[in-house]
Parts: C-alpha cells; structure tokens; sequence
C-alpha cells in the first residue's frame, strides 16, 4: 500500500515540479555542440574551410542551438511535442558526422609544397564524439520527456475519473 502511495506522491508531484533531467541533458546537448563548432572553426589549414559548406555549418550550428535552447525550454513543461523535435535534431547530429567531419578527415591540401591533412585523427575523432554525444543526449532528453509525459497524463486522467466519480 505504501509502494502505491509513494507512486501517486511521486506522479502528483509532476504537476508542480519542473522537468529538469530533459532540460539539463539539452543544455548538455548545446554545450557539446560548442566544443565541435570551436573544434572545427579553430582549424585553419590552408583555404579548405573557406567554402560554402562551412557557411552552411554555422548557420546549421546556430539553428541547432536555438532550436535545443527552445526545446529545452518545452520539456521544462513536459509538453510531447518537444519531443519529436530532440529525435529529429538527435538525428541531425548523426547526420553531420558524415558530411563535414569525414570531409574534412579525408581531404589533403598542399601547404609548402606537402600535402598536409586538413584534419587529423585526433581532432576527428573528437568531434565524432562531440557530435554523438550531443545526439545521445538529445534522444535521451526526448525519451525521458515522452515516458513523464506519458505518466503525468495517466496521472491526470485518473485524478479526473477520481472527480468525476
């Protein structure tokens, strides 16, 4: 009986507390992201970053953060449809390991008359792990938001039949 009171308590709680285990694990997110931007933008070899592709990083970059600072923001409130948004920019995050990481990585440019790696191994593997840690937190983040969701609503829907009867 009191496993089951300790639950109610716990869901009844919901309602009033904020959900800070999403919010933080995009703050999170948003913080790996910088450490791969400065990784990245620090690079300076040669011209091989002076292309539209790093163009579309940065603006790519500032969407991202915007869009998981208003995530972040939404599951506070354990509203679902915040959700979907930190699968899809999970998912994102994952996406741009392959584009300009694994450009970068294999492209040599002829600096002094050597070619030169406009990435090393060091610094790729960095920002692999920069990008796969920003997309584990972010599904992360979504999935705990969608399980307190799931249950506050439960919750909610019980209160109501409890009024209702």
């Amino acid at each position: 009986m009191s496993e089951i009171n300790d639950r109610e308590l716990k869901l009844d709680r919901m309602r009033y507390v904020k959900n800070t285990a999403s919010s933080r694990l995009c703050y999170l997110a948003i913080l790996l992201n910088v450490l791969y931007f400065v990784s990245i933008y620090r690079s300076d070899v040669g011209s091989w970053y002076y292309t539209i592709l790093i163009g579309a990083s940065v603006v790519c970059n500032l969407l991202f953060m915007l869009m998981t600072f208003l995530a972040s923001e939404g599951v506070k409130n354990y509203q679902p449809s915040f959700s979907i948004l930190l699968y899809v920019l999970g998912a994102i995050q994952i996406i741009r390991i392959f584009i300009l990481p694994a450009q970068a990585h294999q492209a040599t440019v002829r600096i002094g008359g050597t070619d030169t790696a406009v990435m090393g191994d060091a610094q790729y593997i960095r920002v692999i792990l920069y990008l796969a840690g920003s997309a584990v937190c972010l599904l992360l983040a979504g999935i705990i938001n969608h399980r307190k969701h799931s249950a506050l609503a439960g919750h909610l829907k019980a209160l109501e039949a409890k009024e209702a009867a």
